[in-house]
């Protein structure tokens, strides 16, 4: 008698979400969560500057819809010290309080940052690239990657079901001026794996991105052809560029002065790291005016068009400094981020009114490379680590488009290409989109001195309430007014409010004063990091 047949169906993994909150479908603002089990962990947060929106505010991942989910990480993981990966930091971890994984660099970074906003610093740790931690749910293992600035990580992330390797920012670069080569090995040894949360930047650009050694050389003729003083313009953070531009100034004689507060801070890290041993000396502004304009290179920010920055004073002849002259040159050594095209234009036009020469990425190509794969570095990279799936992030659509178009030719599964807000499934064979979360825009004002609250420094917290059935009810916005209202999010706090009216029964204003005053102070200053005296104003609307 045939026996019949026993039909044994695979065991199904957990799924692992994943959840980005920025970097898809625009440039900036990094962040993506992954969970598993319910266990989360966050991977960068950064910010991305909104020069198309008056006073160019600052603009922040949405993270409300997680937290009404009751996501919140259990660690942040940062791949590298770019302000796209970081800048959102000191406004989102306060929600979090959780631990910071960072390289040394990125670790000083952060450290000002909090420090600028009054916030406990106890919370970053450092590792070293290659380093491997253990997190609740996750094991991560940290490898070096070439990128504009050093101790840049990709993460391979592995739970008890998944390994998934989540790229950061990258590049291959046969002779970085920074840094350490993309680690061939480390790659080639995790292969096969069975999804990328890969970059998807350059992937419209066909070959290769460049090498920061060939820009190098390109900056020294450049400059050797320039006749009196010379700005080159650069993101404060791509420490290769800076390094490129020091080596520049030291063969063409000429001395150098930094303008910016980020740049004199991120040169400051850099020697204090090491990385700057072989910078030259740097003279202080106010001595660039007795130098010949031939002897002078000026290293400032502003290179996208950002009012408040070093350039764009210049180009208005409000520097208190410096003034440039007809015949002086300004090298942009950068890419215009998309969005930025017309602040960056309103600039080089003000620059040209003033009789200055301007060199940049459309007249001299070769004065910049990006940080990013092109496509041939990125069919090297998929050959190494042999993956399943992608799931393309960081770039405007166009570009993840690109990236998903090459993994097809190259036989890797991409079913989709993810917008902010998306909450995906990987259960190690399909990658899907259960669902969308809201998200709003948040934007933070981009005061350019932000200082820090002193002891002394008072918060008005004005909160209009209606009365209904023996509860207070809030009624429209809170209005804070003081020194310190930039250390409070007003959406947390609103929240947190809300959440107290609804578990107090009071007869009148008079009995919810004592109630919420003491602890508004306390979750003022607990969330801010520091001391904030606060005063409650609440008024009746009805």
């Amino acid at each position: 008698m045939t026996q019949p047949r026993v039909h044994i169906r695979p065991r199904r993994r957990p799924e692992l979400d994943i959840i980005p909150l920025g970097g898809c479908g625009g440039i900036g603002m990094n962040l993506t969560l992954y969970g598993f089990e319910g266990r989360w962990i966050a991977v960068d947060c950064g910010m991305a500057l909104r020069q198309d929106l008056p006073d160019t505010p600052l603009q922040i991942p949405d993270i409300a819809s997680v937290t009404h989910h009751g996501i919140r990480p259990e660690a942040i993981l940062i791949t590298h010290g770019h302000e796209d990966h970081i800048g959102a930091l000191s406004w989102l971890w306060p929600h979090w309080g959780c631990p910071i994984h960072a390289s040394p660099l990125a670790t000083e970074m952060l450290k000002h940052k909090f420090a600028d906003k009054g916030l406990s610093t106890t919370a970053i740790r450092t590792y070293r690239p290659g380093d491997s931690l253990e997190i609740p749910g996750f094991e991560i293992t940290t490898i070096p990657v070439t990128h504009s600035i050093p101790e840049s990580c990709a993460l391979l992330l592995q739970t008890r079901s998944h390994r998934i390797l989540h790229t950061g920012d990258w590049k291959l670069d046969p002779a970085p001026v920074l840094g350490t080569l993309t680690d061939e090995a480390a790659l080639q040894a995790l292969a096969p794996i069975g999804l990328v949360t890969g970059d998807s930047t350059n992937a419209t650009v066909a070959g290769l991105a460049g090498s920061e050694a060939d820009v190098a050389q390109a900056l020294t003729a450049a400059v050797a052809a320039c006749q009196k003083r010379v700005v080159v313009s650069c993101f404060a953070s791509n420490l290769a560029r800076i390094a490129s531009i020091g080596r520049t100034a030291r063969i063409s004689g000429r001395r150098i002065a930094l303008m910016g507060r980020a740049m004199e801070r991120m040169v400051r890290l850099a020697r204090t790291l090491g990385y700057f041993d072989e910078f030259p000396d740097i003279i202080p502004l106010r001595d660039v005016g007795y130098l010949p304009p031939e002897e002078v290179l000026l290293i400032a920010t502003g290179s996208q068009g950002e009012p408040r920055a070093a350039l764009s004073k210049l180009a208005m002849g409000r520097h208190p400094e410096i003034e440039l002259e007809a015949g002086d040159s300004v090298i942009f050594s950068s890419r215009t981020i998309p969005g930025n095209e017309t602040a960056v234009a309103r600039l080089q036009n003000a620059l040209r009114q003033r009789g200055i020469r301007i060199l940049d990425e459309h007249s001299h190509p070769e004065l910049h490379v990006s940080g990013h794969p092109a496509r041939e570095e990125l069919t090297r990279f998929y050959s190494w680590v042999k993956p399943a799936t992608l799931l393309p992030v960081h770039g405007e659509p166009q570009h993840q488009q690109s990236h998903v178009e090459l993994a097809t030719q190259l036989g890797i599964n991409a079913p989709l290409i993810p917008v902010n807000g998306d909450w995906l499934k990987w259960d190690g064979r399909q990658l899907r989109c259960d669902s969308r979360l809201p998200l709003e825009t948040r934007l933070i004002q981009n005061r350019s001195n932000p200082g820090t609250a002193s002891p002394e420094t008072a918060l008005t917290v004005i909160l209009p309430i209606t009365m209904n059935a023996g509860y207070c009810e809030r009624r429209g916005r809170l209005l804070l007014d003081g020194e310190a209202d930039r250390f409070t999010d007003e959406l947390a706090l609103s929240d947190w409010i809300d959440d107290c009216l609804a578990q107090w029964q009071v007869a009148d204003t008079d009995q919810l004063y004592p109630l919420l005053a003491p602890r508004l102070e306390k979750w003022i200053s607990r969330h801010s990091g520091q001391f904030i005296r606060t005063e409650l104003n609440v008024v009746k609307t009805g």
